[in-house]
């Protein structure tokens, strides 16, 4: 290439006939300038080969402690995997946990978007993926876990086309109170009146205890009885209170309060001998009754899909935010033996797993 190169270019630019006796009488200026530009161009080539190719890092966020988180994040890492990201090679992963404390996710927050994350992993409610909205309008979030529906919390335009910076899932934690409600009275035929511990700091909460909740204690001839507690200090004076009037079930909504005392409430429970049931899936393997919701496991495998797409190009506004197509029925046996209930054959027959 280099030969041809020099002699077309020498052959074209001399009028000399002596020049075209042969190679070895070629302008050996012109054959000096098609070295040097062959050169420059197969070292440039070399040179854009060898430039380090950027790695992608994704920031996750969770208002829970790292053992909490550990099996969802490890669901993430995984579906990753199969998509052909792995962490510490062609992805990197900032992990942050806000440990029960609110008020650390805007400084949590402010880290990530220092860091240039490339996209931010919201794994809690409304309450963190609108701090996350505050913290940036450019970087993209991907929603996943509880809270109220992202539409009614002005977090999203709609499911379909959510606008903004922000997509993910929806695991309609709050919309499933009414269910909830529906099973603990099926394993309680005898379930007359229900004590609903709720944090009035949490937007979801409050919802589902003054409109979601009350609609099925109607159909279902249940008497609510809410109690507000705002602090981890809270829940002795409520326990002692519950004490007195004696409630046949117990139910437990979502939020940060209530997973970091989890313990506290599920041995109250087995303690007073109250049925209870539950947002959290932990609760359940702390000593709780029942938990039913979506597959959290699943849903935060799903997040693997919306880091995928991002990354090649596509926009959160224009990737729609998906609800759950699987759910969990859990049910721990140990409990019940405990506290006195026989669950139903036709209840046990509806869980997806029992604990013996």
């Amino acid at each position: 290439m280099k030969i041809i190169f020099s002699k077309r270019i020498s052959e074209s630019c001399s009028d000399n006939p002596k020049s075209k006796s042969g190679p070895a009488d070629q302008n050996p200026k012109w054959l000096g300038l098609s070295v040097i530009a062959f050169v420059l161009v197969v070292t440039g080539a070399v040179a854009t080969a060898q430039q380090p190719k950027k790695v992608p890092r994704i920031g996750y966020l969770s208002p829970f402690d790292p053992a909490t988180q550990s099996a969802r994040a490890e669901a993430i890492r995984l579906a990753l995997r199969d998509l052909g990201y792995i962490e510490g090679q062609n992805i990197a992963m900032e992990y942050r946990y806000a440990e029960g404390k609110l008020d650390r996710f805007p400084e949590l927050l402010a880290e990530l978007v220092r860091l240039k994350v490339d996209i931010i992993l919201v794994a809690g409610g409304g309450r963190l993926t609108r701090a996350a909205m505050n913290a940036t309008k450019t970087i993209p979030i991907v929603m996943v876990g509880g809270g109220a529906d992202p539409v009614e919390a002005g977090l999203i335009d709609s499911l379909a086309r959510p606008g903004g910076n922000v997509t993910g899932i929806t695991n309609l934690s709050s919309q499933l109170g009414g269910k909830r409600l529906e099973l603990l009275k099926e394993a309680v035929p005898k379930l007359a009146r229900v004590a609903v511990l709720y944090d009035p700091a949490l937007p979801s909460n409050v919802l589902e205890v003054k409109e979601v909740l009350p609609v099925a204690a109607r159909a279902l001839k249940l008497t609510l009885q809410p109690w507000e507690v705002r602090a981890a200090g809270g829940f002795e004076r409520v326990f002692a209170a519950l004490n007195k009037q004696r409630p046949d079930g117990l139910y437990v909504p979502p939020g940060p309060l209530m997973r970091d005392n989890q313990k506290r409430i599920a041995d109250f429970a087995l303690k007073s001998r109250l049925p209870s049931v539950y947002e959290s899936r932990e609760a359940v393997d702390a000593g709780g009754l029942m938990y039913y919701g979506a597959d959290l496991v699943d849903s935060y495998r799903r997040v693997a899909y919306f880091v995928d797409r991002i990354l090649k190009g596509a926009k959160p506004a224009d990737l729609p935010v998906e609800q759950p197509t699987k759910f969990e029925f859990v049910i721990n046996l140990k409990t019940a033996k405990q506290i006195g209930v026989t669950i139903p054959p036709e209840v046990l027959a509806r869980a997806n797993k029992l604990i013996k």
